[in-house]
């Protein structure tokens, strides 16, 4: 069964792929808009630091490589999740999840697998190019180990952001309704293209615990850089790390209870 996902799950990525490049010109136009947009973000990140030298005393240059850490994380993690699972309360709603409920597959592969997300190639165009030339100009000396936490620690992000969206997704099974969540999380998400440190204590602990996506961003970033982070201190790192997979074995939980309790768009 194992082996029969793994042929499958490439032809079912190719299909979609291949239906978003149906009209290639418009393809690239949207995605030209989405640099645009996220460039003007980052354009007004600057201004700030034009008036006032540091953030948090995070200079020009690390505040690059946070927001394409956090860029660049998001854009990987939510292709992988967030349209899919998004779009998981109409599935409910209209009662066309039960089909695939019947196939001899993975309904949560075939959902993530089937719509994979390549409209966020704008989102990691950006980023690299972004990262690439913060890398080149922050004021620190890289090393080994330190790239291979780096790359450890955005795959860690990257995992949790998935984890996260699959387990709001996964609450329509239960609720029906679960999209306004998702509304909860982008607006604590815009928070993490900032330092940790600017904010106060209270948001600081939501952003490390209960929506913990300052470990996407400003955590690992900051642990990196040898910032003094907020709560976790010297346990900032490690932290970074583990997140990802914790949160994945949360998710992979949470999806098995909320299908269990599942019962149907008629309830």
């Amino acid at each position: 069964m194992l082996i029969h996902h793994l042929r499958v799950l490439p032809l079912l990525v190719r299909m979609h792929v291949r239906s978003q490049m149906e009209y290639r010109g418009a393809f690239w136009l949207d995605r030209l808009a989405q640099i645009l947009s996220y460039g003007s973000v980052f354009a007004t990140i600057g201004i700030l630091l034009a008036r006032f030298d540091t953030l948090g005393g995070w200079t020009w240059p690390e505040l690059a490589l946070l927001f394409s850490f956090q860029l660049l994380a998001y854009s990987l993690g939510a292709a992988m999740s967030f349209v899919q699972l998004r779009d998981l309360e109409e599935l409910v709603r209209l009662g066309t999840f039960d089909t695939l409920l019947v196939k001899p597959f993975s309904p949560w592969a075939y959902l993530v697998f089937s719509g994979l997300n390549i409209g966020y190639t704008g989102h990691v165009i950006l980023a690299v190019a972004l990262m690439g030339w913060a890398v080149l100009s922050i004021d620190f000396a890289w090393s080994v180990w330190s790239a291979s936490f780096l790359i450890a620690a955005l795959i860690s992000a990257t995992l949790l952001t998935a984890a996260l969206i699959t387990m709001i997704g996964a609450t329509a099974l239960i609720w029906v309704r679960s999209n306004h969540l998702f509304s909860i999380f982008f607006g604590f998400w815009e928070l993490t293209r900032y330092p940790l440190n600017i904010f106060p204590g209270g948001i600081q602990t939501i952003l490390i615990t209960a929506v913990p996506l300052a470990l996407t961003s400003s955590v690992p970033v900051g642990a990196l850089l040898g910032k003094p982070i907020p709560i976790l201190g010297d346990w900032a790192g490690p932290v970074s790390l583990v997140a990802g997979p914790i949160w994945v074995l949360m998710a992979i939980a949470h999806w098995r209870y909320a299908t269990g309790k599942y019962q149907g768009a008629g309830g």
